[in-house]
């Protein structure tokens, strides 16, 4: 059993080295250059349309459209739902990894990969919104899948991606989420993992039971608490720092485009490093590419696939700009990056320097929320995948159910290899949804061009 372990961990190294290497990022960030070159800087060119239809829409008493099937979410809490499942603890702990092993300069790659990133959501929303349908019980379901199938006419690549994802879910979605709250609830508070896992598994299981309307209705709650929560806590760090801020950016910079040498604890970086690591961090927390979070724009009760698709831009900026920049902005200009620490210890050390009795809850209650947030929308992706490959929904409520007790596994058990496998599974998914996206970049450019060319200014900004 013993050779058979160390046998997979050996192949799944070297899939994993393959997956997060030099081909599959070119091809990653590449698909995003590709989709901002065809639309002209879409991002930048139509940002007042896209805060118009996005954020300021929120704000207004008409809001925005809907489909008028009054069966799916709204197009809010289909953002919420998919920023539950990309805002996790790699944003909190992923940052802190990537700095340590590239570098400050890992963090400007990161914003390079996050603003080609939102093109890329940009064309998977679209795309799973063209080409979504009703399923039995009249609810909205939809994903790379439906539009490899529908679309490309591809139905075995569909079939891939949809395996694929079912697997991912168990492990980057499910065990590794609640692994990561037990493990930090018991550094923190001397809670028993096993409490841990029975007590999440009960809370999620309430939601997920509910189907994708509880699960919107709880993210779109949960989300902006959390992030606000998060936000605050980093600018309030940042403001005791603010000094040392300037000269943050300039290291950054500095450092994207020369070797970073060693210092205090920090054993040094290559500029080719910084890139890998800052890119890999950038597409791992905003999930541009890997297809997953389109199976929750695909349920929003949205009048139009653009309008719908602009949520994704504002996603990844979020997620990346946002989040992961707060970070990384705390670790750098504390200090905390050189101090040979690394994951949740580095973030810890680093919101010490402002808040020196709470850091340690701070970062704990943010793992929660954000793990908490990603394991019930991935329970959805799930779904959504195992949907797809048995034709019905015959089968959901037992996936549920099995879902739901794998937490309570993934809460007292070693997972060091379960870690090692659905980061392969989860970038493995971009492989058929990137195939997908650019055979069907037609179909994109032809609806993004329908849209604007029939929408009014004044309903563009409504």
């Amino acid at each position: 059993m013993e050779e058979l372990m160390q046998t997979i961990t050996r192949i799944n190294d070297t899939l994993n080295d393959f997956a997060w290497g030099p081909v599959m990022l070119v091809l990653l960030v590449g698909t995003g250059v590709y989709f901002t070159i065809r639309t002209g800087f879409f991002q930048i060119r139509r940002a007042p349309t896209v805060y118009a239809n996005t954020v300021r829409s929120l704000f207004t008493p008409k809001g925005q459209p809907s489909g008028g099937s009054g069966r799916g979410i709204t197009p809010f809490q289909a953002l919420t739902t998919a920023l539950a499942a990309t805002v996790g603890t790699g944003n909190i702990v992923g940052v802190a990894t990537a700095i340590t092993a590239g570098g400050p300069g890992a963090i400007f790659w990161m914003w390079i990969s996050a603003f080609f990133g939102m093109m890329t959501k940009y064309a998977e929303i679209l795309l799973a919104v063209r080409y979504r349908h009703k399923n039995e019980s009249d609810e909205w379901v939809g994903g790379p899948m439906y539009y490899i199938e529908r679309g490309l006419h591809q139905k075995r690549l569909a079939v891939a991606f949809a395996l694929l994802g079912l697997c991912a879910c168990f492990g980057t979605g499910n065990m590794t989420q609640v692994n990561s709250i037990a493990q930090s609830i018991h550094s923190t508070f001397g809670v028993p993992n096993l409490a841990t896992g029975i007590a999440v598994a009960v809370v999620a299981g309430v939601v997920v039971i509910g189907g994708i309307k509880r699960i919107g209705s709880t993210t779109e709650k949960l989300v902006p608490f959390m992030a606000f929560l998060y936000v605050i806590a980093s600018l309030y760090v940042l403001a005791i720092n603010f000094t040392a801020i300037p000269a943050t950016f300039g290291l950054i910079f500095r450092s994207a485009f020369t070797p970073t040498a060693a210092v205090g604890g920090f054993a040094g970086a290559m500029v080719k490093t910084a890139i890998q690591k800052g890119v890999a961090r950038g597409v791992f927390s905003n999930e541009a590419g890997l297809g997953s979070a389109p199976m929750a724009h695909a349920a929003a009760d949205t009048d139009h696939p653009c309008r719908q698709a602009m949520w994704g831009i504002f996603e990844v900026f979020v997620s990346s700009m946002v989040i992961c920049t707060c970070t990384a902005l705390i670790i750098l200009s504390t200090g905390a990056w050189n101090s040979g620490l690394d994951g949740a210890e580095l973030t810890i050390l680093a919101f010490s320097h402002g808040l020196p009795r709470t850091a340690g809850y701070i970062v704990t209650i943010s793992i929660f929320f954000f793990a908490f947030s990603t394991l019930i929308s991935w329970c959805y992706y799930g779904e959504t995948c195992l949907e797809y490959l048995v034709g019905s929904e015959k089968w959901t409520t037992w996936y549920k159910v099995l879902y739901i007790a794998f937490l309570v596994v993934g809460a007292t058990t070693d997972l060091k290899l379960v870690w090692k496998l659905s980061d392969t599974l989860n970038v493995f998914m971009a492989v058929p949804n990137l195939i997908g996206l650019l055979g069907l970049s037609g179909t994109v450019l032809a609806v993004t061009k329908e849209y604007f060319s029939k929408t009014t200014s004044s309903s563009d900004k409504g």
